[in-house]
């Protein structure tokens, strides 16, 4: 599986929020400003090729659905991430977080109990 554009992943989002939509219902749930009805339908069409997104046909209307899991997304998307910027070492991008975004104690009490949890497996 290929990474999503940031065009492609904004309408996957709504995809996966609504489960299945008509370009029209995917295009009302984008945020201002909105783009062009035929742009968000070429995405679709691309998800489609993709093997990410297919449809169902009611007439003239088509109806869309995601193919591809949010959390199977989700997985690979931060394996890149992983991989891509910090050497494959989960404790590497672990600590950049950590330094970069000045965790609260509340955050740093819940990532504890998570690493924890998983140690004790």
């Amino acid at each position: 599986m290929s990474q999503l554009t940031k065009a492609e992943e904004q309408i996957m989002r709504k995809l996966w929020s609504l489960k299945k939509a008509t370009v029209r219902e995917v295009l009302s749930e984008l945020p201002e400003p909105k783009p062009a009805y035929n742009t968000v339908s070429t995405i679709i069409r691309i998800l489609e090729k993709k093997g990410i997104v297919d449809h169902e046909g009611s007439g003239k209307t088509f109806t869309y659905f995601p193919l591809l899991k949010q959390e199977d997304y989700k997985k690979q998307s931060l394996k890149e991430l992983i991989t891509g910027y910090f050497d494959g070492s989960f404790s590497k991008m672990a600590s950049f977080f950590a330094k970069e975004e000045d965790l609260s104690t509340h955050e740093i009490d819940e990532l504890m109990k998570l690493l924890n949890e998983k140690k004790s497996e």
